[in-house]
């Protein structure tokens, strides 16, 4: 019992560490739009906020959301693991997580922001239900091929100056300066229907079905990779695993943040577009495993709890980053859509994430459950409760 609280400990831990930096990666999308943080040479950034943007590339940007990935594969072998031990099938039970997150996802993106990352979730669920009852070492070797895979994007040529190169730049500038304007003073119906009909890329929505349906080939190596970390036991004993952290954390921390500096330090070396592909997932795993020898050695910290509790409610405090912040930016709030820049952007980030720190270490201590995780719970296991029945077998009676 005390080694499964531990990995709990880490697990929830590291999940609420995550949703730091997801939320300050993801306010340059409150703050600029989901094309627009690509396009900042259209805002009048200063030269401070200029720092701070490269910043957050290589050390926030693509490795924290990672981490979110690697905790849903991880997630999804211990789910498989508790549904058998209770003599259940694991995959209906999966199955219903899946169909949930999605629609969650779904009415996410139509009602509040287009940043959603729940259907993406829901859709790579079933890719993984093909690699569940594989081997860690069928894991691990998938895992590397799909990362090897997708760093060769990185290789994709740059875009050309030909007259179509030109016309879709034009596009993007008019659609930026359009949403900069409609985000920033529209009505919540206005920034509704933009976001909902408006595409810079021209594409049809069965083009963007069909690109997000192939995204788990290219982002599943993070998926498989927790997977792998749940049936190899990575986080079944911290104080244990100390030296195997720190060996982790010193190899990928420093090779993750090398390979990202590439692009933003030497934006035309040939192949720098790989190690920022690869770089983000390769720094999460460092960032993992730094996490993790730091809960070995501070187990009993007050912050620590604090994190945990913020991984405990990490799709109701995930869904309320979302509240909050188009409350801040849209023109139904205040409207300060392109407004703060992106220095204040990143410390109105810390400042809505330690509000959350203690208002969840303050719901924990009071309710089991999160309002959504609870909700999902309900679903997946069809039990109000929000919990699996455990089945009776019958005692054998003899003659």
């Amino acid at each position: 019992m005390l080694e499964g609280r531990n990995r709990l400990s880490v697990i929830d831990g590291l999940r609420g560490f995550s949703l730091l930096g997801i939320l300050m990666a993801n306010m340059l999308v409150f703050q600029y739009g989901i094309w627009g943080r690509s396009e900042l040479q259209f805002f009048a950034l200063s030269s401070a906020d200029s720092v701070v943007q490269n910043l957050v590339k290589i050390i926030v940007e693509g490795s924290f959301m990672p981490i979110f990935t690697f905790l849903f594969g991880f997630g999804m072998i211990k789910m498989k693991e508790s549904m058998q031990a209770k003599g259940l099938k694991a995959g209906r039970h999966l199955v219903r997580r899946f169909l949930m997150l999605l629609g969650l996802g779904l009415l996410h993106a139509t009602y509040l922001w287009e940043g959603d990352i729940l259907a993406y979730y829901g859709i790579t669920g079933f890719f993984l239900l093909m690699f569940m009852n594989r081997k860690a070492k069928t894991l691990l070797i998938w895992g590397t091929i799909l990362l090897c895979l997708f760093g060769l994007l990185g290789l994709a040529p740059k875009a050309t100056d030909d007259p179509a190169s030109r016309q879709d730049q034009a596009r993007m500038e008019q659609y930026v300066k359009d949403t900069n304007h409609i985000y920033g003073t529209g009505t919540y119906e206005q920034i509704k229907h933009h976001r909902q009909t408006t595409d810079p890329f021209g594409m049809n929505g069965l083009m963007t079905f069909f690109m997000l349906l192939l995204a788990p080939l290219f982002t599943g190596p993070m998926f498989l990779f927790g997977m792998y970390a749940a049936k190899k036991q990575w986080f079944a004993d911290p104080s244990g695993e100390r030296s195997a952290y720190l060996k982790g954390m010193l190899i990928f921390m420093p090779a993750g943040l090398l390979l990202k500096s590439l692009k933003p330090l030497f934006p035309e070396l040939g192949w720098a577009g790989i190690g920022e592909l690869l770089g983000g997932s390769i720094l999460a795993l460092g960032y993992i495993f730094g996490f993790a020898l730091l809960c070995s050695a501070v187990k009993n910290s007050p912050w620590l709890r604090r994190f945990e509790a913020v991984g405990k409610l990490s799709m109701t405090n995930y869904l309320m980053q979302t509240v909050i912040c188009t409350s801040i930016f849209y023109g139904y709030g205040l409207g300060l859509f392109g407004k703060l820049g992106v220095a204040v952007g990143c410390g109105l980030a810390v400042a809505i994430y330690l509000m959350q720190l203690f208002a969840s270490d303050w719901y924990v201590k009071r309710f089991s459950y999160g309002p959504m995780e609870r909700l999902l719970r309900m679903w997946t296991y069809f039990s109000f409760a929000g919990k699996p029945k455990t089945r009776i077998q019958q005692p054998n009676v003899s003659s």
